[in-house]
């Protein structure tokens, strides 16, 4: 009977026990922050970038994210084990720029996981393993200009690891073209020993492993000078530079050397107008009917006076 009682008291601890862990586990799960939804990876010319959603949940404080990676050589060898990401450790963005994390042709599984204060969400993992060979390749950015007999190609924004295949041909003979293959970090390419005054026209794409390829740029065509049109240019802007400085030194010299007769037959004084001379004579111009009527006045002297006034009287008498 003793012995019933002690085995029914075990279970019971045992059930208590599995039942306050089952408890702790659910509080655990309620608390935790959801996982990072959404998660994908964009990787254009070799640079890969994974994103995902933001966290939708609250959070009292910033959000962070954490990212780590796994590549054969950790699976195979490393007993599975991850490796953070260095530079996407609690980051608050929604983007991670692995392109010199995944540094081979080899399969990675990606993973990315929310941390708000001490709370830490599950990790979400990419849905399938990405390899750096299902990048996407854009268009070349191509540059074509003639340096003497010669062309020059240059490029921007190459993948590091992609060749160049550049298509050169001439003008109206294209099944006659040449193939050049050269890697990225060495544009520009240069194309010598080419037909002065002929056109030639270039094309040209990215591969990479030789089994993914972008599409082709537009045709760019140019005329070759020739080897001496650098020359002739920079001869012919020296003379005219020259000329017109031996021109102008003529004409400043003619104007100071100049003899007074011949620079009055040909350079002109115009007199002063009016309104700019020193000395105003200033006018004023009356009607007719405003103009003062002046007469001529003779004045006597008054003993003259009398003396007329005399003769006069005498004259009257007689």
């Amino acid at each position: 009977m003793n012995s019933l009682v002690m085995r029914l008291r075990q279970t019971g601890s045992l059930l208590l026990l599995l039942m306050m862990m089952v408890l702790l586990d659910l509080t655990n799960y309620v608390w935790m922050l959801p996982a990072p939804s959404r998660v994908s990876m964009e990787s254009v010319d070799m640079r890969h970038t994974l994103k995902w959603r933001p966290l939708q949940s609250h959070c009292n404080s910033t959000v962070l994210y954490s990212v780590r990676f796994q590549g054969e050589f950790e699976l195979m060898f490393l007993n599975g084990s991850w490796v953070d990401a260095p530079d996407c450790q609690q980051i608050r963005h929604t983007h991670c720029d692995l392109t010199f994390d995944l540094g081979s042709d080899s399969d990675y599984n990606l993973q990315v996981r929310a941390q708000c204060g001490s709370l830490l969400s599950p990790w979400t993992r990419l849905s399938r393993p990405f390899n750096r060979r299902d990048t996407v390749l854009s268009m070349p950015e191509m540059t074509v200009t003639a340096v003497g007999d010669a062309l020059q190609v240059s490029f921007k924004k190459l993948p590091l690891t992609a060749t160049i295949n550049v298509t050169v041909w001439k003008r109206g003979d294209e099944l006659q073209a040449d193939v050049y293959m050269m890697p990225a970090e060495q544009t520009p390419l240069h194309v010598a020993a080419l037909q002065e005054g002929a056109e030639y026209c270039v094309r040209a794409q990215t591969v990479l492993d030789t089994q993914l390829h972008s599409s082709s740029t537009d045709t760019h065509c140019v005329s070759i000078t020739g080897p001496d049109a650098s020359w002739k240019q920079t001869t012919t802007v020296t003379v005219t530079v020259i000329v017109m400085a031996g021109l102008l030194l003529a004409v400043f010299w003619s104007i100071i050397h100049c003899c007074p007769d011949f620079c009055q037959t040909y350079f002109h004084k115009e007199p002063l107008p009016l309104s700019l001379r020193p000395d105003w004579d200033i006018q004023i111009l009356m009607n007719v009917q405003e103009a003062e009527l002046c007469e001529q006045i003779h004045v006597v002297p008054e003993h003259l006076e009398d003396q007329s006034t005399e003769l006069n009287m005498m004259d009257f008498v007689e």
